[in-house]
């Protein structure tokens, strides 16, 4: 059953500039220039398009400005989309600020029982949900203070206790999950996990793509307010970084212009090799494979350090240092070199991978080259693999082939 249908939506903004003329008491006393349209307008939404099952966790993604925030406010029904259609099967809650609708007067005990009443909630409803709320909260003897004592910790939880715990089919989460501490963003996240396996539809916003992957069954990827990409959160998260970042398979720096490095060592190319030599942008976890840096040593005498890290989509899976190459510790004569560092079979975990490079060099510690996410490529899936018969998702930055034992 289809809970949420967008269809067509477009959303645009008259820009508008200051103007002379007449001003209201507000704008005088509060410094404000007179504003009016300058006929030009602003697109934040272009012909999005996509369904949300009832039960799903989807995960909205995109770079700031990419019309995450307006979408959401559409589907909360606080903006009006400009075209387009939006279908919603039941009642919305919606946390797109942080206590956004808390009125400060009121204690947080009246402000429950509000903000359940505006979403259609009966008062014996919200006393049935008061303890839970309180609880997760944990503002303990603070309920019935006003909440404009409370502190912007206390005043947060008890925004997303509110939002999280009240009964509505849908939920509408805009970077909720990245405030807090981690104790509290731990609960946050654990919530979610619960109202998706319990039925209620949720759509989140966050730019953390670890959060998206461990609760997002799907993901949409918004860019300049359309739709670029909609599947799986894996997928999506691995669109979302790859978008505008590094070359696949291999790099190289002819010149000493765009070549990253200093008066002592210049990077000369960094790429994913196979051991016949071949550039690789796609490694299966079955073969192993090289990370080759090439770089030039302009000025003899230096004992240098050259190191790699690999990202997956979330976090660093690896780091290596060339800590058993024949020149570890020495002093390097001027003079190109080639090093390669060579990664096991059935180490890797599956997914989009991130190569950083770095130079450094001892006594005192330097660093002459730092290069992020230079070179991308991705790891696939191999028969005979530390999966096994297992289909869903793995976490986890390596997946080795351990040996196991039974009795």
């Amino acid at each position: 059953m289809t809970a949420i249908s967008v269809e067509g939506v477009s959303k645009e903004f008259t820009l508008t500039r200051n103007a002379g003329g007449y001003r209201t008491v507000k704008d005088i006393f509060g410094g404000n220039r007179r504003r009016e349209p300058n006929g030009e307008n602003f697109v934040a939404l272009a012909d999005v398009s996509f369904q949300v099952e009832a039960g799903q966790v989807l995960g909205l993604v995109g770079s700031n400005g990419a019309g995450k925030s307006t979408l959401l406010k559409i589907l909360a029904k606080i903006l009006r989309p400009t075209r387009g259609e939006v279908s919603l099967r039941g009642r919305v809650g919606s946390l797109l600020e942080v206590g956004a609708g808390f009125h400060p007067e009121l204690t947080g005990r009246e402000n429950i029982f509000l903000s359940g009443a505006i979403l259609g909630m009966k008062r014996r409803e919200i006393s049935g949900k008061l303890e839970q709320i309180t609880g997760f909260a944990g503002i303990g003897e603070y309920l019935d203070q006003p909440v404009r004592f409370y502190s912007s910790g206390m005043y947060m939880r008890l925004a997303f206790a509110v939002a999280a715990h009240i009964d509505t089919e849908i939920l509408l989460l805009d970077e909720v999950l990245a405030v807090g501490d981690a104790e509290f963003q731990k609960k946050c996240i654990t919530r979610v996990e619960q109202a998706g396996q319990n039925g209620q539809t949720v759509i989140l916003v966050s730019h953390n793509m670890s959060t998206v992957a461990r609760l997002c069954g799907a993901a949409l990827l918004l860019r300049k307010g359309r739709v670029e990409c909609f599947g799986t959160a894996a997928e999506v998260s691995a669109r979302y970084l790859q978008s505008g970042q590094g070359q696949q398979g291999a790099c190289r720096f002819a010149d000493d212009l765009s070549a990253p490095g200093d008066a002592v060592v210049r990077l000369r190319g960094l790429r994913v090799r196979s051991r016949q030599g071949d550039s690789r942008a796609t490694v299966s976890l079955g073969e192993e494979f090289g990370i080759e840096i090439e770089f030039e040593v302009l000025q003899a005498g230096t004992i240098l350090f050259p190191s790699l890290v690999v990202r997956n989509e979330w976090w660093p899976v690896l780091w290596t240092g060339d800590a058993t190459g024949a020149w570890h510790g020495r002093a390097r004569p001027a003079g190109r070199y080639r090093e390669v560092a060579w990664v096991p079979p059935h180490l890797m975990t599956a997914g989009s991978m991130r190569v950083s490079v770095a130079i450094h060099s001892f006594r005192p510690w330097t660093a002459h080259v730092e290069e992020t996410d230079a070179v991308l490529f991705r790891t696939l899936e191999c028969e005979g693999g530390a999966r096994g018969q297992y289909s869903g998702h793995i976490e986890g930055a390596v997946r080795p082939l351990l040996a196991w034992s039974a009795e």
